[in-house]
C-alpha cells in the first residue's frame, strides 16, 4: 500500500510541483491551503508523513504542529523561508521531525521524504521492528509499541526523538559525532545540520532527564559528541 502524504501550504503553485513529484514516486498526495483545513486533515486522514509550511492563513504552522503533536507523533517536515532560522528551531523544539528551506530540489525533498516515511515505517510495522526492549536506569524504551516509560509513567515522543533515543540507548557507551547520529537517524548524511541534532537532544533531555542541565542518560562529550550513560539506581 502507497504511504499517505499531507502537504499543507498555501503556496498553491509549490502544492502541485510538490504534489506531482510524489506522486510519480508512487505516494497518495493530499494538498491543504489553510492551517484550519490542513489541522483537520492531518489528524483525521492516517497520513504517514506531514509536510508544514509555516506562513500559513487561519491557522499558522506552529499553531497547526502544535495541533498535531497532541494528537499524534506523525512524522512532520516543516518548510521555512531562506532566512528564517528562528523559525527553524522554534519548529524542532515543537516537535518536527526535520525541516527544508526554500527553495529546495525535488531530489533533495524526496530523499527527506523517504528518510523520514523509512523510519516511521520500520516503527510502526510489525514485521520490520527491532524486538530488543531496552530498560536503562529508570528508562525501559520498547520500541514494539514506540514508548518510553519513565517512573513517572509513558513520554511521549516524536518519531524522530524516539529513534535518536533507541539509536543511542542500544549503543549505550559508545561516543558518537554528530556527523555519525545524522547519518545514523537522519539516514542523510549530505544534509548535515548541527543545529538540528542540538535542538532534538534539548528536547529529549527535557522529557526523560530527571535533570535537565545535569543529564545522566544522554551525555555530552565534549570535543566530539554524544554517548548515552544510564542511571544505575
Amino acid at each position: 500500500m502507497s504511504k499517505k502524504i499531507v502537504i499543507i501550504d498555501d503556496d498553491i503553485d509549490l502544492c502541485t510541483l510538490l504534489t506531482k513529484t510524489l506522486q510519480t514516486e508512487g505516494y497518495q498526495v493530499k494538498a491543504c491551503h489553510c492551517g484550519e483545513t490542513g489541522l483537520a486533515e492531518a489528524i483525521t486522514g492516517d497520513y504517514q508523513l506531514v509536510v508544514l509550511d509555516i506562513m500559513l492563513p487561519k491557522l499558522s504552522g506552529f499553531e497547526v504542529l502544535t495541533g498535531i503533536r497532541q494528537r499524534s507523533n506523525v512524522p512532520v517536515l516543516m518548510l521555512t523561508a531562506k532566512d528564517g532560522e528562528i523559525d527553524k528551531v522554534s519548529g524542532l523544539r515543537m516537535g518536527a521531525d526535520d525541516y527544508m528551506t526554500k527553495p529546495f530540489s525535488n531530489h533533495e525533498f524526496l530523499a527527506r521524504v523517504a528518510s523520514l516515511l523509512r523510519r516511521y515505517t520500520v516503527f510502526n510495522t510489525s514485521g520490520e521492528l527491532p524486538v530488543q526492549v531496552l530498560d536503562i536506569g529508570k528508562l525501559r524504551i520498547d520500541p514494539l509499541r514506540h514508548e518510553v516509560r519513565t517512573e513517572h509513567g509513558v513520554i511521549k515522543l516524536t518519531a524522530k526523538e524516539f529513534d535518536l533515543l533507541y539509536f543511542l540507548a542500544r549503543n549505550q557507551g559508545r561516543v558518537f559525532t554528530k556527523k555519525q547520529i545524522y547519518r545514523s537517524v537522519w539516514d542523510d548524511e549530505y544534509a548535515f545540520d548541527d543545529n538540528n541534532i542540538m535542538v532534538h537532544i534539548r528536547r529529549l533531555r527535557k522529557k526523560i532527564e530527571p535533570d535537565p542541565e545535569n543529564p545522566i542518560y544522554i551525555l555530552t562529550v565534549w570535543g566530539v559528541g554524544y554517548k548515552f550513560g544510564g542511571d544505575p539506581a
